[in-house]
């Protein structure tokens, strides 16, 4: 038996928590596993020492993601609600100016290169195929906060679903990564995860009044690790 395209696509009921998740996951291969989020450096470095450390740490990058990439993705939904791809590539290379490390830069591009290819095979729809075309030909970097959003966009889910997505991400693979690089436990790392989900709201609240000039993340610390990091003699994740 087979679906219908249409019907796989239609938004509503049960399909759209499950659609939520499925985008949403971890898991997810677009190759989110490969980056710490610049954990690696801080351990190194002894910024991060203990499950404390650790909490302060993933909480600087949550918030700096709300202030930064959330609003351009909050903006990005609203245009891609429109259908409005000149206005997604003006958002597009705002959120690609004020990734300061080459870093997270790379991390960005591959990251929202993968997620609009998978989007465009997975759900098909049309904004998703020409926004793929677009990084496919250099026209636009191609940043995730903004495949992200276009893909919720096309998909019928709220923006608010996808800057939770998006803030969620941001805190899972630090602390998944930190698993693999410092002595804390799951226990551990679902208490804070758990910790940082209750500001989701407020955080949107803030990114959904905010103009797209306001784009902004003030994380010296953060910036000077993530310059440490490339010139590092060992490393396992690739920020």
């Amino acid at each position: 038996m087979t679906v219908r395209d249409d019907a796989a696509a239609a938004p509503g009921g049960a399909a759209n928590p499950a659609r939520l998740l499925q985008f949403g996951d971890s898991m997810f291969p677009i190759g989110s596993f490969a980056f710490s989020g610049g954990l690696e450096s801080a351990i190194q470095k002894r910024v991060v020492t203990d499950a404390e450390t650790l909490h302060a740490y993933a909480r600087t990058a949550v918030e700096q993601a709300a202030s930064g990439d959330g609003i351009g993705l909050v903006w990005a939904h609203r245009a891609a609600v429109a259908g409005d791809l000149a206005e997604l590539v003006r958002i597009d290379e705002r959120v690609y100016a004020r990734k300061l490390s080459s870093e997270t830069r790379t991390m960005t591009v591959r990251m929202g290169k993968k997620f609009a290819e998978m989007g465009a095979e997975v759900v098909g729809a049309p904004l998703l195929k020409a926004w793929r075309e677009r990084i496919d030909s250099g026209a636009t970097p191609g940043c995730y906060p903004v495949a992200l959003a276009v893909n919720f966009a096309v998909q019928g889910l709220a923006a608010r679903d996808a800057f939770v997505v998006h803030q969620y991400g941001v805190a899972a693979m630090i602390l998944s990564a930190a698993l693999r690089l410092m002595k804390v436990s799951h226990v551990d790392t679902q208490r804070i995860l758990y910790r940082l989900d209750a500001g989701a709201d407020a955080a949107y609240q803030a990114a959904a009044c905010a103009r797209l000039e306001d784009m902004a993340g003030f994380a010296p610390v953060v910036e000077v690790l993530a310059a440490v990091h490339v010139k590092a003699h060992v490393r396992l994740f690739m920020n």
